[in-house]
């Protein structure tokens, strides 16, 4: 997959799941679920560091 595409998915991912703990957290849905949520988030930051680090995100090509 290009990586500027991964990147996007991912980004849309993130805020995906940043919108819906705010909704959860908002409509009272349990610690764990809400945690469950957080989790998840902070994979998928990871991941888009890991894949920025490594792939330059985009800049690399662009000095080319």
């Amino acid at each position: 997959m290009d990586e500027t595409r991964e990147q996007t998915d991912l980004l849309l991912q993130l805020k995906g799941l940043v919108l819906v703990r705010g909704l959860l957290e908002a409509r009272g849905a349990s610690p764990a679920e809400v945690q469950q949520h957080s989790d998840e988030i902070e994979r998928v930051r990871e991941q888009l560091a890991l894949l920025v680090r490594t792939e330059g995100g985009g800049a690399q090509r662009a000095a080319a």
